[in-house]
């Protein structure tokens, strides 16, 4: 083989797989899209989905800051070195990170450091099996960290809220798969997709339950009993109305594939693997000889081009803005301002933020802020970043970050420093809550995954610290214009992620009758 000409077709794959989204994808999302009632914030978040779809495909840049732990499944004939091509994929990852396509998200689990090229211990992961075929098949994910965290897998017999007891039969399947919808919630992105593995151990389960997802969307699964199942939960789970992001709608599951394997008679799991509809999973066939690409997977069929309904997503949003009231925020932000915004409001920033997660909320819990937040706005985001040979940073993309990580320290932050807002994805919980109520504060949703979107909304970085931590987890210093998000969380005690739990919970509950 040809290894380098192998590393830059991997490169070429990386590349292509961050930043522009399968044909069949794109086809789920602009169903979905269709369905959605003009002037929701449901409709809205789809709109802004589907720009930044188009803005990354001509860009040539991150869909979603989070590019996850790139994983590798790779199919090889008889003979070809495994060796040189972890290797050369390697190198090809090194590159990617290097140029912006993905961003450094390999992190020492004990010391916190992060490698800054993707590589370390584990990650990338790369698996390989032998086939009798003669071509490379090399397919690759990219599975970020907010719908990650939505995996959930169960060991039946189970009591499951809402849905009552799930046995070791079909039934009980059935309602482990509506209950892992529901737990979902908006925090892995919705609307997404689901892989679901019956049998194996807990590492097998998982394992069946992440390969569903190199499945077509479109396929038909050749299982009977699974092929009813899945058209089951594509025509049920929507009926929680969770909707996009969370915050209601028609469309809360873009895709559900099952595949089953044995088990043993004391273990009886079932694991489900969650996809945020940054659905960022592509392959290639590859000649074992030159290195070369023969052809790519999962674009068949006809292909959506986003950017021709440029006029359509216009139209959406302004109609958006006549049902919900705008409110425009510059920082800093006073309590009076705060305690006017109400739950449902669109809210426009202009100005400076900050940039905060995971290890910048547990740094300020022990430490005083690198500079006044008083009255400022914390986004919780880990950008793309990149340094141009003047040692300007630039942003490639940067959307929000999954926010309930943070609940353990958010209340008592936005005390202690006097924050008025944050930013993120998802919601957060009763502590926050009520922090938001006896300080002052508001929560504001953004639109997860659109990293494209809200990059177009930095104008410039003013600064960064906190910089050991790494790329992601540093506090940027971003000036914004326009950036545009919707309070779910005010000051006065309400949440609209509350009420749609309660809400999807109660429908959750039509379901607990026998089906299968």
């Amino acid at each position: 083989m040809n290894i380098e000409k192998f590393q830059e077709s991997m490169y070429q794959l990386i590349v292509e797989t961050s930043t522009k989204l399968p044909r069949d994808v794109r086809r789920a999302i602009r169903a979905a899209k269709e369905k959605e009632s003009a002037g929701t914030r449901s409709a809205m978040s789809l709109a802004t989905i589907t720009n930044n779809i188009s803005m990354a495909d001509d860009n040539v840049s991150p869909i979603c800051q989070d590019t996850g732990l790139p994983t590798f499944k790779i199919k090889t004939p008889v003979g070809a070195n495994q060796i040189v091509m972890k290797k050369a994929i390697k190198e090809a990852i090194a590159l990617a990170t290097k140029d912006g396509k993905l961003r450094p998200n390999s992190v020492d689990s004990l010391t916190g450091d992060n490698s800054g090229d993707n590589l370390g211990e584990g990650t990338p992961v790369i698996k390989f099996e032998q086939w009798e075929k003669d071509y490379i098949d090399v397919r690759l994910i990219l599975k970020g960290g907010g719908c990650e965290n939505k995996n959930i897998q169960y060991s039946l017999p189970a009591e499951l809220e809402g849905l009552g007891r799930a046995g070791r039969d079909l039934d009980g399947i059935r309602k482990c798969i509506m209950h892992s919808v529901y737990q979902a919630q908006g925090q892995g992105c919705s609307a997404g997709f689901i892989g679901v593995g019956i049998g194996g151990d807990r590492t097998s389960g998982y394992e069946l339950a992440k390969e569903q997802l190199f499945r077509s969307v479109d396929d038909v699964n050749p299982n009977e009993d699974l092929r009813k199942l899945e058209e089951y939960v594509m025509n049920h789970a929507n009926e929680l109305g969770i909707g996009t992001m969370g915050f209601g709608g028609e469309t809360t599951l873009l895709g559900c594939k099952v595949g089953v394997i044995n088990r043993i008679p004391a273990s009886f799991f079932v694991s489900v693997a969650y996809n945020c509809w940054a659905y960022r999973r592509l392959g290639v066939e590859v000649n074992p000889e030159t290195g070369e690409i023969n052809s790519w997977m999962y674009q068949e069929g006809e292909n959506v081009d986003f950017a021709a309904e440029q006029e359509a997503q216009a139209q959406t949003a302004a109609s958006q803005e006549t049902e919900n009231r705008v409110v425009t925020l510059e920082a800093p932000i006073t309590e009076e301002q705060i305690r006017e915004l109400q739950v449902g409001d669109v809210v426009k920033i202009n100005g400076m933020m900050y940039t905060g997660r995971d290890a910048i909320h547990k740094y300020l819990s022990d430490h005083d802020a690198p500079l006044s937040l008083d009255g400022q706005i914390i986004y919780h985001c880990g950008p793309v970043m990149l340094k141009d040979e003047e040692g300007k940073w630039h942003v490639k993309a940067a959307g929000p970050t999954t926010s309930i990580r943070e609940e353990p320290y958010q209340g008592d932050i936005m005390k202690k420093f006097g924050i008025r807002a944050v930013i993120g994805k998802g919601g957060m919980g009763l502590k926050t809550l009520a922090a938001l109520k006896e300080h002052g504060g508001v929560y504001l949703n953004a639109i997860g995954g659109a990293a494209q979107y809200y990059a177009d909304c930095i104008k410039s970085v003013e600064g960064v610290d906190l910089m050991q931590f790494g790329i992601p987890e540093a506090m940027w210093h971003l000036k914004v214009e326009g950036f545009t998000a919707v309070v779910t969380m005010d000051s006065h005690g309400n949440s609209l992620h509350q009420d749609v739990e309660k809400s999807s919970l109660e429908k959750l509950a039509k379901f607990k009758e026998r089906v299968f």
